[in-house]
């Protein structure tokens, strides 16, 4: 299983379509087999599905995601696990024992439309997880 997180630094980003990188990670029988990261092609709609599509990924994590965003995802036939925070080691931790959990997304409606991964602010609950 190839899982993409959403990166930034050390933490799962807040929003994945503006994360500077995503973290790939191959799991097998437990085991970390093989991690990488790539930088983030850029957000326009369905381009960051169709990228992690193509480099393997079969599920996404990320803090949040709009309605549209999971859907293209699920064109390509990528689980989403959104509503996850914390430092990319711990959720690898918790991916490799089976027992990572999702939650609400964290972001709002209409939260990521018109902005790329220059956007200066954050509308997240949590601004102080967010570093634009």
């Amino acid at each position: 299983m190839r899982v993409a997180i959403s990166t930034d630094g050390e933490f799962v980003s807040a929003h994945f379509g503006r994360c500077p990188t995503f973290t790939l990670v191959d799991i097998e029988n437990g085991k970390v087999t093989k991690r990488t990261e790539v930088v983030n092609p850029g957000h326009q709609p369905g381009a960051i599905p169709e990228f992690l599509h193509q480099k393997g990924a079969n599920c996404i994590i990320a803090g949040g995601m709009g309605m549209r965003a999971t859907s293209f995802f699920e064109e390509y036939s990528i689980k989403t696990i959104v509503g996850v925070s914390g430092k990319i080691d711990e959720v690898i931790e918790q991916l490799k024992k089976g027992a990572l959990e999702g939650g609400e997304s964290l972001c709002k409606p209409g939260a990521g439309k018109g902005y790329g991964l220059e956007k200066e602010e954050c509308d997240h609950p949590h601004q102080e997880d967010c570093d634009h």
